[in-house]
């Protein structure tokens, strides 16, 4: 199932943003993107993600933001004391070759990259994990609710399927009763053309073959293993744990019975409901895709 949540929250001049998304799959797929130097934070996601959710594409990022602007500039004093170590050599060297050099000025110094820097004050890396992890149990919690809201949703509409689906079958069961007689009659005249057309016919042959037609339209069996499917569907939305491979199977067993449904129908209101039942399988299979 589809869900998706957010969270944020700052510490001194840094401030942050989780963002956790996923889709339905066969297995777990954990895509975690955290900044570098975060081993502990990223750790920690995996395992608590890990327990909560069995199934799924889950995407996970966190973003880091430092204030700009925080804290000024500031000398860096070790890196000063070797650019003016580096300027007192180069002053001695030209004096010892006859070579005058104008004297630099402060803004020369500070000019080389490094000796002026802009001082942000660094939040304490352990303090600032800590208060990452902390985030993760409620991060979860919002994307767990927003699965349970669709899984509810969805458990609506499958339910509403599986009734179509059982009042198709009884449907059905009807029209098979209905056509009876009009079966009966045309065994009955295929039976007397065969007996005016041949001359030497076995009894026993005739009523066997007939016989076979006969079963060969019967539609008993799928009634009743659709009645059966629509009963084992309405325990598995009742059922704990993950349920979307058994929803799947079933649909494919469903599809199966309407397909044999369809093809013993024999044209008239049977095949009409047989295609109405495909069309109602057809969707359930593509709702069943999104349960877990």
């Amino acid at each position: 199932m589809t869900a998706f949540s957010t969270l944020g929250g700052h510490l001194g001049v840094v401030s942050w943003q989780w963002e956790m998304r996923g889709v339905n799959a066969r297995g777990l797929d954990l895509r975690l993107r955290v900044p570098e130097g975060m081993s502990g934070v990223e750790a920690a996601l995996r395992e608590t993600v890990s327990k909560a959710l069995g199934r799924g594409n889950v995407t996970v990022n966190l973003r880091l933001a430092q204030e700009d602007g925080a804290g000024g500039l500031t000398v860096d004093q070790t890196h000063l004391d070797a650019v003016l170590t580096a300027l007192d050599a180069v002053q001695e060297r030209a004096f010892e070759m006859g070579v005058t050099l104008g004297q630099p000025t402060a803004a020369d110094v500070i000019g080389h990259r490094g000796v002026l820097t802009n001082a942000k004050p660094e939040a304490d890396a352990a303090t600032l994990q800590a208060a990452l992890i902390a985030q993760i149990p409620p991060l979860l919690d919002a994307f767990v609710a927003m699965r349970a809201s669709e899984g509810a949703a969805l458990h609506r509409v499958l339910s509403e399927q599986f009734a179509q689906i059982a009042d198709l079958t009884e449907r059905a069961a009807i029209a098979a009763a209905e056509r009876a007689p009009k079966q009966h009659e045309n065994l009955s005249a295929a039976l007397r053309r065969v007996l005016e057309d041949v001359s030497e016919v076995e009894p026993a042959r005739v009523a066997q073959e007939l016989a076979l037609l006969a079963v060969k339209s019967d539609v008993t069996e799928e009634i009743d293993r659709l009645r059966a499917h629509v009963q084992a569907g309405r325990a598995l939305l009742g059922a704990e744990g993950p349920i979307g491979r058994k929803l799947d199977f079933l649909a494919q067993e469903f599809n199966r019975e309407a397909n044999t449904l369809c093809a013993k129908a024999q044209g008239g209101a049977l095949t009409v409901i047989g295609l109405d039942l495909k069309a109602v399988i057809d969707q359930m299979r593509e709702q069943i895709q999104n349960v877990e």
